[in-house]
């Protein structure tokens, strides 16, 4: 009990420590911002070479010096890390200090592809509340209140974001102190009704995609729900029709973060929604070419990242996977952040059934994802109750052994008149564009407008 309450005494301290001017850090100076990024990226380019096994080979190998890399500028020198690289060997970009020796494992949800495995040190864990006070202020500006604001989410049960909370309930005194509902995206759209119509939250947060298909099913069941004053979404993307129908028809305005288990802080929208405002100071955003050149601000590229402020997992120039564009222009709001002006990350297909009712991509994802033998998978529905399943496993024994009880699991999912024809399959490759999409729709005529 002493060593629970001294944690959260130290948690909550760090906290404290951190939330000194993060409201005004986004109204800086460019020349403010600029030194105190550069002064982070110095401080992360020096641990890494000094702690960080891949960095040290790395600088060894190509001739770096640590003390040339000074500025954003400099990243140039740091060949681009790629997904694969990490995934494969993950120990070696964690730091061998103390604080990464003692840094908390976080696994990519691997629902588009192969998971990978991230470590966040405690510190910085915590000072991540503190850096979410710039995303707060734009959400209590639109909901007329700064205290008191009430809370739901709709998340994958066990998600990166249930773990964090679990971690500043017992790091923290803080982590209880706000209403908040967590509601789990696998449940029916009828209990997630009731739940938010009891608990009448101001401020509602789940995945893009999940979101949209919700007010589009309200709208056409003409169910009735608790509106709150802001809808919040991040990990995937909401389409831009979307955005445009929620605001239209239910009048509720839809704002969205840009973040990662790589990064947890990365952007934000502000009360204007013209783009993301970047968390320069904690996540440098580099958009590249394919061929590891940069991108002018207003041409599309790939968002490569550095994050500043991690020391368990160091990642510098790491290629994350999104599209996006620099903004060629400030924004009304008065923020300085360089900002992205367009994000194409992922948009999740929704399975309409013909009952009125949907189906995520996270809750087929929560079906095959506790199948080991399962190395890839892909779900098909080319007609509303026609579905096609691919499975890659890890041999022909294996595929026999799980595939009854995976179209079993399947059926009480999609319903039970759905007819799922299933194959195996070595591999499962990604489309053209590099993407790989577990859940496809080719069914567009049971989608709710």
């Amino acid at each position: 009990m002493i060593k629970d309450f001294l944690n959260k005494v130290y948690g909550s301290g760090v906290v404290c420590a951190s939330l000194r001017g993060q409201r005004g850090t986004p109204y800086l100076s460019e020349e403010e911002l600029g030194a105190l990024r550069d002064a982070r990226l110095r401080q992360i380019v020096k641990y890494a070479a000094d702690t960080v096994p891949y960095y040290q080979n790395l600088f060894r190998k190509e001739g770096i010096d640590p003390q040339s890399i000074k500025t954003v500028d400099d990243l140039r020198r740091i060949p681009l890390v790629e997904k694969p690289t990490v995934r494969k060997n993950p120990g070696l970009f964690i730091s061998t200090s103390r604080r990464g020796k003692s840094s908390i494992a976080f696994t990519t949800s691997g629902s588009t592809g192969e998971p990978s495995t991230i470590h966040h040190d405690h510190d910085s864990l915590l000072a991540n509340i503190a850096y979410g006070e710039r995303e707060r202020f734009v959400l209590s500006t639109m909901c007329g209140k700064r205290f008191g604001l009430r809370e739901a989410y709709i998340v994958r049960p066990r998600s990166t974001i249930t773990k964090v909370w679990e971690y500043y309930q017992k790091h923290t005194f803080a982590s209880s102190s706000r209403p908040r509902l967590l509601l789990d995206v696998l449940q029916p759209i009828e209990q997630i009704v009731d739940a938010i119509n009891s608990f009448r939250p101001d401020i509602l947060v789940g995945y893009g995609s999940y979101l949209e298909a919700l007010f589009r099913t309200l709208r056409f069941k003409g169910t009735q729900m608790h509106l709150p004053r802001v809808l919040f979404y991040g990990a995937e993307c909401m389409t831009d029709p979307g955005r445009e129908f929620i605001e239209r028809e239910f009048g509720v305005p839809v704002l969205s973060m840009y973040n990662a288990v790589e990064a947890f802080k990365i952007g934000f929208h502000c009360e204007a929604r013209h783009g993301f405002h970047l968390h320069d100071d904690l996540c440098h955003v580099r958009i590249m070419s394919a061929n590891g050149a940069d991108v002018p601000a207003g041409d599309k590229g790939q968002v490569v990242i550095s994050n500043l402020v991690n020391r368990g997992t160091v990642l510098l120039n790491y290629r994350l996977g999104d599209v996006a564009s620099l903004a060629t222009g400030k924004c009304s709001c008065g923020r300085v952040l360089p900002m992205l002006s367009e994000l194409e990350g992922r948009v999740e297909d929704i399975l309409f059934l013909t009952n009125g009712g949907f189906v995520h991509p996270r809750a087929v994802w929560a079906v095959l994802s506790q199948r080991n033998e399962v190395l890839k998978y892909q779900l098909i529905q080319h007609e509303p109750e026609r579905f096609e399943l691919r499975l890659a496993t890890v041999d022909y024994q294996s595929y026999q052994l799980v595939v009854g009880a995976i179209l079993a699991d399947l059926g009480r999912l999609l319903g039970g008149s759905a007819a799922i024809d299933c194959e195996y399959y070595t591999a499962l490759e990604p489309e053209a564009s590099g993407k790989f999409r577990p859940v496809v729709s080719k069914c567009k005529q049971g989608v709710p407008v």
